[in-house]
């Protein structure tokens, strides 16, 4: 059936999100026409659409922007956390609206249209978060018809039908399939954009030199500053989904950065030679992504082989650690959750607050924790695990995501502690 006579259809409404359970939400569509099912979540956060967008780990998700206004400062280049969008679609509050930005190069609801999303304008987002709140994060099929003629018992068919996040594994899909060294820059600056590695290496030579940290090398060889820029140390990072934030922030703590498949072995991995492997975020749920990441942790683990691991990185370390993760009831997606440092081992920070960023919708669930493994952080929302450490080793991993700089630099400081202390 379509809804050209459906009583509940709004005038003009030309997207839809059919939830699983048989709800109907009508709304204005925008961005690419089709339709896509995925589970339905929701962010907090009031900026950043576009890196929320093109995150990883938001792969097989509708997201739920909570603040009213998306899509006002247009999109650009710079602003996004791999080469396309990984979530499915969004549902907003008020409609797109004409860009009003100096950095942007494209409205938002065509860059969705290009890039293949779909988004409904018009919603009544807090009733739709507070119903994920209370009932959970249902799986639902979001639609758009510039006609506005939709077969509602089909779309209702494909959302009862959609599996679910739990006991998938996304992160084969979202991964990249190619070893590379990460050659795309650190630091951003306005006016700048992000800068290049040359620039980073010549810089950090030459400051290593005790040199003017200009790009002249004040006469000195160049092949031996660059000599003394491959110093750095190596960083093999493993792509699970990762944000190109991490990449930066790894380069910007002064690592060189080699990224590598999820399916990485541990031989190829240590073939690469490096000091410290880096675990990445990435979507769907944990437990599934381990049956092929975790032995290969282990391994890393009993080489005593430096670890840190961010998100589901930090949930892949803990499940081969020996403990389990579980599904959330709503997760936690936003810039402003408090995360307090425990554990005892923090001096005189013990028990300080930082301002996070987060997208998680899996925990690890330290009831199951074992004794070799020490809890340091916890969230003030709900009191859910978001760091580890492993006793005796060099690993930790916290759920969070320092590299998105909520705070804006309170959690930086995580970059510089495994990186600082490789050599």
């Amino acid at each position: 059936m379509t809804n050209a006579h459906h009583p509940d259809a709004p005038e003009g409404a030309t997207g839809i999100l059919v939830l699983a359970d048989g709800t109907i939400v009508w709304g204005r569509g925008f961005g690419a026409t089709g339709s896509a099912v995925g589970e339905v979540c929701f962010n907090t956060a009031m900026t950043g659409y576009q890196e929320v967008m093109t995150d990883p780990s938001y792969a097989g998700q509708i997201v739920t922007f909570t603040f009213p206004h998306i899509g006002n400062v247009g999109t650009n280049d710079e602003d996004v956390e791999a080469d396309s969008p990984h979530a499915l679609g969004c549902i907003v509050r008020e409609d797109i609206t004409v860009p009003s930005n100096f950095r942007d190069q494209k409205p938002f609801d065509q860059w969705m249209a290009e890039n293949g999303r779909i988004g409904i304008s018009g919603v009544d987002t807090r009733a739709l978060t507070r119903r994920i709140r209370e009932a959970g994060a249902p799986n639902a099929v979001i639609a758009y018809d510039p006609d506005g003629r939709f077969d509602i018992d089909d779309l209702l068919a494909k959302a009862r039908a959609w599996a679910g996040l739990e006991g998938m594994d996304l992160a084969k899909d979202v991964t990249g399939h190619q070893t590379q060294l990460w050659e795309k820059g650190g630091t951003w600056r306005l006016g700048h954009g992000y800068e290049a590695m040359e620039e980073l290496e010549a810089s950090s030579a030459l400051s290593g030199a005790g040199l003017s940290t200009s790009l002249e090398t004040n006469g000195e060889d160049p092949k031996f500053v660059k000599v003394r820029a491959n110093a750095r140390p190596h960083v093999v990072a493993i792509d699970y989904g990762a944000k190109r934030n991490i990449f930066r922030n790894l380069v910007k703590a002064g690592a060189k950065v080699t990224v590598v498949p999820a399916k990485t072995s541990f031989d190829e991995i240590m073939a690469l030679k490096p000091a410290g492997v880096f675990l990445s975020n990435g979507p769907g749920d944990p437990a599934a992504t381990g049956d092929y990441a975790v032995p290969v942790i282990q391994q890393l683990l009993e080489a005593d082989v430096p670890l840190f691991g961010i998100c589901l990185g930090h949930q892949m370390l803990a499940l081969a650690a020996g403990a389990k993760t579980v599904k959330m009831h709503q997760g936690h997606r936003g810039a402003n959750h408090p995360v307090q440092r425990i554990g005892g081992t923090w001096d005189a920070t013990e028990g300080l607050v930082e301002i996070t960023s987060m997208n998680h919708g899996f925990a690890v669930d330290s009831e199951t924790l074992p004794d070799t493994v020490r809890e340091t952080h916890k969230s003030l929302f709900d009191g859910s695990n978001c760091g580890i450490e492993i006793i005796g080793k060099r690993a930790f991993g916290v759920q969070y995501h320092p590299e998105a700089s909520p705070g804006p630099q309170d959690s930086f400081y995580l970059f510089e502690k495994f990186v600082g202390g490789l050599s």
